[in-house]
C-alpha cells in the first residue's frame, strides 16, 4: 500500500496527483461508469460492479444512478441503505452509513477536505476527514455533508442543509449552516 493512500485515509496531508492515487481514481471512474450505464432491474450486474467499486455493502440497498464517487472502496454502507438519483461522495478517507438510511437526490457527503493557509493550497497538498451516518438517518435531496461530521441514529437532515456541525441523534436540522429545529 502506497505512502499517500495511507496518508489521504488518515486525513493527512497527501498529494492527490500521487500516481498510486491517480491509478485507484481512474479504476473507480471505470467502475462508476459501469454502474451508471446499468438500470434498475440489473441487480446481479449493479451488486456485481458494487462489490468491485465499494468498500463494503448491506443488503438489500439501492443505488440509483448516476452515483459518483472518488475512490468507492471508502465507502461502508449498511443493510436497507437507499441512496437517490445523483449522489455525490468523496470518500478519501472513511464514509459509513447505517442500516436503512435514505438519502435523496443530489446529496453531497464530502471527506475531501484542502488547508485553510493560501500558501499550503499552493503546494498542492489535500487533506481530509471520515463521516459518519447513523442508522435511520433522512437526509433531504441537495443537502451538504462537510468533511469529520457524525450525523446521530434516527436524525433527519432537511433537504438543502449544509452541515457544519455534527448532528445528534433523533434531532432535526435544517437551513445553511444546518440548525436543530
Amino acid at each position: 500500500m502506497a505512502r499517500a493512500w495511507e496518508d489521504m485515509r488518515a486525513g493527512l496531508p497527501y498529494d492527490p496527483g500521487d500516481p498510486d492515487l491517480v491509478a485507484r481514481r481512474k479504476r473507480a471512474q471505470r467502475l462508476m461508469q459501469a454502474y451508471n450505464h446499468t438500470v434498475y432491474g440489473d441487480d446481479t450486474q449493479r451488486a456485481k460492479i458494487l462489490g468491485e467499486l465499494l468498500g463494503g455493502f448491506g443488503s438489500g440497498c439501492a443505488l440509483r444512478t448516476p452515483l459518483h464517487v472518488d475512490y468507492g472502496s471508502n465507502i461502508f454502507l449498511g443493510d436497507g441503505v437507499f441512496l437517490n438519483y445523483g449522489c455525490t461522495l468523496l470518500d478519501v478517507c472513511d464514509i459509513r452509513i447505517g442500516d436503512r438510511t435514505q438519502i435523496g437526490p443530489y446529496v453531497q457527503i464530502l471527506t475531501a477536505d484542502h488547508p485553510r493557509d493560501a500558501a499550503a493550497r499552493a503546494a498542492g497538498t489535500e487533506n481530509g476527514a471520515p463521516v459518519v451516518i447513523g442508522q435511520d438517518v433522512w437526509i433531504g435531496g441537495g443537502a451538504i455533508i462537510l468533511p469529520g461530521k457524525t450525523i446521530g441514529n434516527g436524525a433527519v437532515v432537511g433537504a438543502g442543509a449544509v452541515v457544519t456541525r455534527d448532528v445528534d441523534p433523533g434531532q432535526t436540522v435544517v437551513g445553511n449552516p444546518a440548525r436543530p429545529i
